[in-house]
C-alpha cells in the first residue's frame, strides 16, 4: 500500500521530513500560532521526528507513528482560528515542498484531522464545563 501511494502522490520520506521541517519553521514564526508551540514544545529536534512519524503514517500509512495525538491537544488554548491559520501554513508550505498531487493529497488529510481535532476539543471542554457545573451544584446541595 505504502509504494502505491508514494507511487500515485509523488510523496516519500524527503519531500515528508522537508514539509514537516519548513512547516513549523513557519509556526514558530507565527505570532499567532508560535506562543502555543514554545509554551508546549520543549525539545524541538524530537517533537519534528515525531511528527514525520506521524505525517508518513498519515500520507503514507507506514505505521511508523504509534501515539494517540488529539490527547496533547485537548487543554491547549486553540479554537477555531488556531486551526485556519495552522491549515493556511500547512497547505502554503506542502505547495511549496511536495508536487501537486501529493500536496493535495496531504492538505486533504490535514483538513480531516484539524477538523477532528476540533470535535474532540469542543467536546472535551463541554465536558469539563459539565463536570464544573456539577461540582458546584453538589458542593451547593
Amino acid at each position: 500500500m505504502t509504494d502505491e501511494i508514494m507511487r500515485q502522490t509523488g510523496l516519500n520520506d524527503d519531500n515528508l521530513t522537508a514539509l514537516v521541517h519548513r512547516f513549523y519553521q513557519k509556526v514558530r514564526a507565527d505570532q499567532m500560532l508560535a506562543p502555543i508551540f514554545a509554551e508546549h514544545v520543549q525539545d524541538w529536534d524530537a517533537h519534528l521526528a515525531r511528527l514525520v512519524e506521524f505525517w508518513s503514517s498519515v500520507a503514507l500509512m507506514t505505521g511508523r507513528y504509534h501515539g494517540a495525538p488529539v490527547i496533547p491537544h485537548l487543554d491547549m488554548p486553540i479554537g477555531a482560528v488556531h486551526f485556519a491559520r495552522w491549515l493556511a501554513l500547512f497547505r502554503e508550505t506542502a505547495a511549496e515542498t511536495c508536487p501537486t498531487t501529493g500536496a493535495a493529497h496531504l492538505v486533504e488529510r490535514a483538513e480531516r484531522i484539524a477538523r477532528a481535532f476540533q470535535m474532540a476539543i469542543a467536546t472535551h471542554t463541554a465536558e469539563k464545563s459539565n463536570q464544573r457545573k456539577n461540582d458546584a451544584q453538589l458542593r451547593s446541595d
